[in-house]
């Protein structure tokens, strides 16, 4: 090949490869970054992420001692007021700039700000709140009101005056896009605020299954003491307290280089060249910490920073509450921490002893005391939120009393609306926008608040005609438009809505006449109208009468014969569709004897499974469909009307997720279900070690969003929901396609005892998928099926049983076994081995939340299961993305290299035979 021919070909090669190494580097970097980096990052600007806002502040700015960017609180809030603190009002270096200025909110009982971090939903976030009093209002009379996250509250603000300034601290994983922080008045001085920070912060630590973690106490093992101090290179920007023991003497490392230490926990290198242990004369570093009733976590940061000698060791033991842990042995410039929970609750004391083995005594950088909060209640159903938010902005709606979540909690429910509280999440039912000043037309956004009864918009100027979108609001039982400026006929369809009692249009400029429905409604005493003062709106018989007579006539003739053709059209299609529909139900729900039960299972030859409601066996029907036949054992009584009753509801239960029922048997004493069989057998086979093939990662996500378009049809599509109670996953069957399907649903609660009692104490479920509540209590609901769904996800992520025997012999839940593996951020040791790493990454650490969300000990924290589906629909697009651009790099090579190959064929072609 000639230098110019090689010259062109490597340049060809350069030009398609350049750009491929390119993007695939940058992904790698930003995929680097979103899981900490090893090097330490010193930006002005902080945290990528980070919302820092100073309230009460015109400008945006960079604050030079902590190295963060800050923002006015313009775009956050809507509502307070701006103020100075005294100028002789003075504080510690990291909050002297935020402490100059606040926002007080002498209107409204609750005044929230709306945080919308880029990392969005199920991240986890560090928030800080400040508050410096200053005497800014010159009263020397400090304010107590309580602060709220979300819907939840979150601590009391009080005792301003003593110490000057307060800080409230949360590491808070949010399972909405949008983080409202409120003040709350409890009518004992003005709220106010000076800054609010959010910082993401990695989602496998600082993490509780109880709920958020209130940091308490932080602090750093160094001298002096007493100091609060932020560094510039904490990733997390938390703050830091210098602290020395009782009895210890300081150890110091001020040469260790930032790049030598790293962990999870990204500790600055100030806080690790720092550490306590005890005098010589002492053997043990001891703390106590005062907190009743609390539920508390203890982090312990190690990093040895001494050169030990060769020959000797540094092992301790850590003894919390009497609970003994370790021992531990810290690794030199490897930095550890240890997270423990109290097995208390209340007061802690710790004490850190060496061992036997050990020649050194204990030592400890760093600790932190994070006390759990509690987050029990739930949202407004985000429908009707979405729905309230869109019909403020509509109408430029603004008010002090109009922030935070409209319903939730009760007490501090907005006053332009009422809610139900009987079912979780609640619902707005009631709205009344009488008191304030509407002016266009009426939007169709209204007709999203599907559960509400009552609709006050009377005296406003409301303009336009009525939207079809009303005929949506099916549980409105009031609807008050009087005294606005409406127009265009009366709609019909206000007659079609089912609960609707009171009607007041009076005042309106409505035309035609008034739906003969509507009349005979009201005639009837079924609903009281008011249509009053419309001019132009007939309202009896003598103003449809007209000189010229005989066209409306005519037309009147004609649309009648014309209804009369479309209803005998539609009594014939009905017809013939309801016999359609006969002939489908009579192939697919039937009912069989015994000995046809016999026939066709060849006198129950195969049998292909067994449970609690006896044995599966192989069948094949006379049109050579196959089945499955579960024939019920003796120990599953129900009288025959009850049975009866209960199979025919579940005959009807159809969705491409749940097995279909064809029929039963009822014969004598003999009964038994006849389902569709599923050729691949159950999902416990599949991931079973015995199992001959392997599950892929995209067919296991596939599984699980099978599954859960089966479970979320059961609670959300059926009326009344459908329970599961045994959900596992060997009732998740596959067919020839491996299309997950649902079976032996409702099958606890239609072969269950006769006796309630025998179901209260004998809970149906499986050790290891029955959710904590139910095993106590016997009562199972949609939460209980959403945890042993949860439990499900864990075992195709990680293809373990739900219950795994551990080395005592004995048996742990399989969330118990991941846990401590999701602390060490590792996801390789949490995904079945058996995939031998191919899978990605971001898709299963999703899969990991997902579940862990399920399995939640707290029922209501539990998602829906629709919110379910659409988090594993996302996870499951996420890996079919980073497969189709995987296949697409291959593609691109393998085209590649035939061009390389091509160029060197034509080249050796082109060559002068040898002389």
């Amino acid at each position: 090949m000639h230098g110019w021919q090689i010259s062109f070909v490597f340049s060809i090669l350069w030009l398609i490869f350049t750009p491929i190494y390119a993007t695939s580097g940058s992904s790698k970097v930003a995929v680097a970054a979103n899981n900490e980096p090893a090097g330490r990052r010193k930006l002005a600007t902080g945290n990528p992420g980070s919302i820092n806002i100073d309230c009460g502040t015109d400008e945006d700015y960079v604050d030079e001692n902590i190295g963060l960017f800050y923002k006015s609180d313009r775009d956050f809030i809507s509502s307070g007021e701006n103020n100075d603190v005294e100028p002789e009002f003075s504080t510690s270096d990291f909050t002297d700039r935020l402490c100059k200025n606040l926002r007080s909110f002498p209107k409204g009982r609750k005044n929230c700000y709306t945080l919308r971090p880029e990392q969005g939903k199920n991240h986890n976030y560090l928030i800080r709140t400040l508050f410096c009093y200053g005497n800014y209002d010159r009263m020397n009379q400090p304010p107590k009101f309580d602060l709220y996250i979300g819907v939840n509250k979150w601590t009391s603000v009080d005792d301003l005056l003593d110490n000057v300034w307060n800080i409230g601290e949360i590491f808070h994983f949010s399972s909405t896009d949008i983080i409202q922080v409120c003040l709350v008045n409890k009518n004992q001085g003005v709220p106010f605020i000076s800054a609010l920070e959010l910082h993401p912060v990695n989602d496998s630590i600082y993490r509780s299954e109880y709920g958020s973690l209130m940091a308490l106490v932080g602090y750093q093992l160094s001298y002096p003491t007493g100091e609060n101090v932020r560094y510039k290179d904490d990733v997390f920007n938390r703050m830091w307290s210098t602290h020395r023991f009782a009895n210890s003497i300081w150890v110091n490392a001020s040469d260790i280089q930032v790049q030598e230490i790293d962990n999870s926990y990204k500790l600055p290198i100030e806080v690790l060249r720092t550490a306590a242990q005890p005098k010589k004369d002492s053997y043990s570093l001891r703390y106590n910490f005062s907190c009743s009733p609390c539920n508390l976590y203890v982090y312990f940061h190690f990093a040895e920073i001494v050169k030990i000698p060769q020959g000797q060791r540094r092992e301790f033991t850590i003894t919390l509450n009497d609970h003994n842990h370790g021992p531990f042995s810290p690794e030199y410039l490897k930095p550890q921490t240890i997270p423990l929970k109290s097995p208390t609750q209340g007061d802690i004391y710790f004490t850190m002893n060496p061992t036997s083995n050990s020649d050194l005594p204990p030592i400890l950088n760093a600790f932190e005391i994070l006390r759990v909060l509690e987050l029990p209640l739930s949202p407004t159903d985000q429908a009707d939120v979405d729905a309230i938010m869109t019909v403020l902005q509509s109408y430029k709606i603004n008010g002090d009393d109009l922030q935070g979540d409209p319903c939730v909690p009760k007490d501090l429910s907005w006053n332009v609306l009422n809610c139900s509280y009987d079912n979780n999440p609640p619902r707005i039912i009631s709205l009344d926008l009488s008191s304030r000043t509407l002016i266009g037309e009426i939007t169709p956004s209204l007709s999203a608040f599907k559960a509400i009864q009552s609709l006050d918009l009377s005296y406003n100027k409301l303009t336009g005609i009525l939207p079809n979108s009303f005929s949506e609001l099916l549980n409105l039982t009031l609807l008050d438009l009087s005294y606005n400026e409406l127009t265009g006929p009366v709609p019909e369809f206000l007659a079609q809505l089912p609960n609707l009692n009171t009607l007041n249009l009076i005042g309106n400029k409505f035309t035609g006449s008034i739906p003969q429905s509507l009349i005979e409604k009201s005639n009837n005493g079924t609903l009281r109208l008011s249509f009053k003062n419309n001019p132009n709106l007939c309202q009896s018989d003598s103003c449809e009468k007209k000189k010229h007579f005989l066209l409306p006539v005519v037309a009147s003739i004609i649309s009648i014969l014309v209804l009369l053709l479309l209803c005998m059209i539609a009594i014939s299609w009905r017809y013939r569709r309801q016999k359609a529909i006969a002939e489908t139900q009579k192939s697919k729900n039937q009912t069989f004897s015994y000995s046809e039960i016999v026939s066709i299972t060849d006198n129950f030859k195969t049998t292909i499974g067994g449970g609690g409601f006896g044995k599966v066996y192989f069948g094949t029907l006379k049109d050579g469909t196959q089945v499955a036949i579960k024939l019920l054992s003796q120990s599953s009584k129900q009288g025959y009307k009850e049975f009866q009753a209960e199979v025919q509801l579940l005959m009807i239960v159809h969705q491409r997720n749940l097995v279909s029922l064809i029929g039963y048997c009822n014969d004598s004493h003999n009964m038994a279900l006849v389902y569709e069989y599923m050729v691949n057998g159950n999902l416990r086979e599949h991931l079973s070690e015995e199992s001959g093939s392997i599950l892929t990662w995209k067919e296991r996500l596939q599984i699980a969003v099978d599954a859960a378009h089966g479970l979320e049809y059961l609670h959300n599509g059926c009326k009344p929901p459908i329970i599961h109670r045994d959900l596992k996953t060997s009732n998740i069957l596959l067919n020839e396609k491996l299309q997950a399907k649902i079976a032996d649903f409702g099958l606890s609660r239609a072969f269950a005892n006769e006796s309630d009692s025998h179901v209260s104490t004998c809970p149906a479920g499986t050790f290891g998928y029955v959710a904590p509540e139910a095993q106590t209590s016997g009562n199972f609901n949609q939460k209980s099926d959403v945890y042993s769904f949860g439990i499900i996800l864990l075992e195709l992520i990680t293809g373990l049983p739900a219950a795994i025997r551990n080395t005592l012999g004995g048996f742990i839940c399989i969330r118990q076994w991941i846990r401590p593996k999701i602390n060490r951020g590792d996801i390789q040791t949490i995904v079945d081995p058996r995939l031998q790493g191919e899978f990605d990454a971001n898709s299963a650490w999703k899969a990991v939340e997902i579940a862990f969300s399920c399995v939640s000990d707290v029922a209501i924290q539990r998602p829906d299961m629709s919110h379910v589906l659409g988090e594993l629909q996302e996870c499951m697009a996420t890996a079919m993305a980073v497969e189709e651009s995987q296949k697409m790099e291959a593609r691109v090579i393998r085209s590649s290299s035939s061009l390389l190959i091509s160029h060197l064929n034509i080249d050796t072609d082109m060559a002068p035979s040898p002389r």
